[in-house]
């Protein structure tokens, strides 16, 4: 197979980069995987914005890990099963778990604040979690911990190149097979394309909620690194498993304003617009139920009362706490004309979070040679149908962590690793960031072009924009939060023919439309409804047929015509695998040996 790049426009091309190791995003994965690898290898971290923005700084609710005296890795990992409906891989819920106490550390080490209450680590509760195991930062728990990371990364002299968009994966032959050895990146203040050489590629791109209208993720979730990953012939998984946070700020800005449901956890209720209470009729633990229970609740109840929204009741947390530990809450509502304190917070759902993504092992190695990612542009099976609420962190610091040791131990054995490695040499303009945010879509077709930043906006940006817009609309309305197979069928239509159009003329919309592309074909392969998928025409769980993992294996030419054709097929050590059903689920989760003695090891 040959390379999948081509350097598009020669006039603009520059000298190549040289790493042993290239890391594309800078949120929690892609810093965490930066710092342990920078120990002994050359790295180079690539961020399409400024080097904040990113999915974690905007995440609120906290990192669960089992730091509490009452708790229990076994309790976790039950609640993370019971969460997953079905589809949770064990082993990889019981080493995510069992090594989250661990990483906690390790963030605090590195500058850190969580809150604390007389020396310990004040803990919330969330939704589907049956004990207090939320590390927090008052609600802007991400924000600390992106802030901490930066910080150390800069003392640390780590190499960060802002306003890099990467545009494809460089994929050639190996003894082994096809490999993963750089990336083609675009400089979108300059205008130049330039090929970067890596031993190994990083993905830490984050999510993809910007496929809807409606949604709590920033402009940069795009899907980026799902789409290239697919493009270059890496497996995907799970991409029906979409998250819809229940509670977003209504009316819903771009992004919506999250209402972490800590909120909750602290004593606030779901209520219809006439005060009454509805969570309880839907499921057991009320307003505190998992949250595609939630989430379908509210559309249920929407749609039989025709109003636009529900009202969460902050009465019963308390003026002092609302105040303190939900500061930022407060401060956005109030901000857009609302004071909880005096009537609540109107809310309704939005996309939030992907639980499928790039397939990858325990070590977050692709099905690609070379190929690394964690977060939430991978698919390791600690989520199964559906994210328990903040595993996410949870899960990008541990995955990082797990990818950055295996990556060196192959470097190790190909004589490429060291004590602290000089920089890569880089031929480049300095890094312009002033806390300056760009637009994703800005440029995109002028650099695609090769047409450098000045100008004004041209045609086929403003269609390209129109495009995305229409996009957008066609998920939220045909692959939301309730699905029909026709509703389906109709979106992965439209979409076929934006995706067939390449990242080269349109990498916005080319990224959205095959992103979305894959999560459309991967929910008309699954006939049932699970977790996060709900199909409105198959509204029961089979357990025969359905109890597997979604894969979809990329195109081996980097072209993808005619679409993604998804299987459903169980992994080795699966739910699926090992048994379904209440008696399957708590005989895993009573399985401590192996958990204690991972827990016991902390760093490795």
């Amino acid at each position: 197979m040959s390379n999948t790049f081509h350097l598009a426009d020669p006039a603009t091309s520059a000298p190549a980069i040289e790493a042993d190791v290239v890391v594309v995003g800078s949120g929690m994965a892609g810093l965490t995987f930066a710092l342990e690898v920078a120990r002994g290898a050359s790295v180079l971290l690539l961020t399409k914005k400024a080097r904040a923005e990113s999915n974690t700084n905007w995440a609120r609710g906290g990192i669960a890990a089992v730091v509490g005296s009452d708790d229990a890795i076994r309790l976790h990992l039950e609640d993370t099963l019971v969460a997953g409906a079905g589809l949770c891989h064990p082993e990889v819920v019981r080493a995510v778990v069992a090594d989250g106490p661990a990483r906690i550390a390790d963030l605090e080490g590195w500058g850190a604040a969580f809150d604390r209450e007389g020396g310990r680590l004040s803990l919330g509760r969330e939704g589907g979690h049956s004990r207090r195991r939320i590390v927090h930062a008052g609600d802007r728990t991400g924000r600390a911990v992106e802030s901490a990371l930066l910080e150390r990364a800069s003392a640390e002299g780590l190499e960060i190149l802002e306003d890099h968009r990467v545009e494809e994966l460089v994929v050639v032959d190996t003894a082994t097979g096809p490999g993963v050895r750089g990336v083609v990146v675009v400089d979108d203040v300059s205008g130049i394309r330039r090929l970067v050489r890596a031993r190994a590629v990083f993905l830490a791109t984050g999510g993809c909620g910007q496929v809807y209208r409606h949604t709590t993720n920033p402009s940069i979730a795009t899907g980026d690194g799902v789409a290239m990953a697919y493009r270059a012939g890496a497996r995907i998984a799970n991409m029906e498993f979409v998250q819809f946070h229940p509670t977003a700020l209504h009316p819903t800005d771009d992004p919506a304003v999250l209402i972490s449901e800590a909120l909750r956890g602290e004593g606030a209720v779901l209520e219809r617009l006439d005060g009454a209470r509805f969570m309880d009729d839907h499921h057991p633990l009320g307003s505190l139920a998992p949250r595609d229970v939630v989430a379908r609740a509210i559309a249920r109840e929407l749609r039989d009362t025709a109003d636009d929204h529900v009202m969460l009741d902050v009465g019963g947390i308390g003026s002092a706490l609302l105040t303190t530990r939900f500061a930022g809450t407060v401060e956005d509502c109030l901000a857009r004309g609302v004071d909880p304190l005096e009537g609540g917070i109107p809310v309704v759902p939005a996309a939030h979070y992907a639980c499928g993504g790039i397939w990858t092992d325990l070590h977050g190695r692709s099905t690609l040679d070379g190929l690394f990612a964690a977060g939430e542009v991978a698919c390791t099976g600690l989520h199964g149908a559906n994210r328990l609420a903040s595993n996410s962190l949870l899960e990008a610091v541990v995955m990082a962590d797990r990818a950055a040791s295996a990556l060196r131990e192959v470097l190790m054995a190909e004589g490429r690793w060291g004590d602290r490695p000089a920089p890569p040499q880089l031929d480049v303009p300095a890094a312009q960031s002033g806390g300056r945010f760009v637009d994703p879509g800005a440029h995109a077709t002028r650099v695609a072009r090769g047409e450098g930043s000045g100008g004004g906006t041209a045609p086929a940006e403003i269609e390209e924009s129109t495009e995305v817009a229409a996009l957008r609309d066609l998920m939220w309305e045909k692959a939301g939060i309730v699905r029909t197979v026709t509703g389906l069928e109709e979106a992965r239509e439209a979409l076929l023919p934006l995706h067939e159009r390449g990242p080269h003329d349109a990498p916005l919309l080319s990224s959205l439309a095959t992103t979305a592309l894959l999560i459309v074909s991967c929910a008309l392969a699954r006939r049932e409804s699970r977790g996060l998928h709900w199909l409105e025409d198959h509204p029961w769980r089979d357990n025969e047929g359905a109890l597997s993992d979604t894969f979809v294996e990329g195109p081996s030419d980097g072209a993808g015509g005619g679409g993604p054709v998804p299987t459903l097929g169980a992994r080795e050590g699966s739910v699926a695998a090992l048994g379904a059903g209440e008696g399957a689920v708590a005989a895993l989760a009573a399985r401590e040996g192996p958990v204690a003695t991972l827990a016991a090891r902390g760093r490795r």
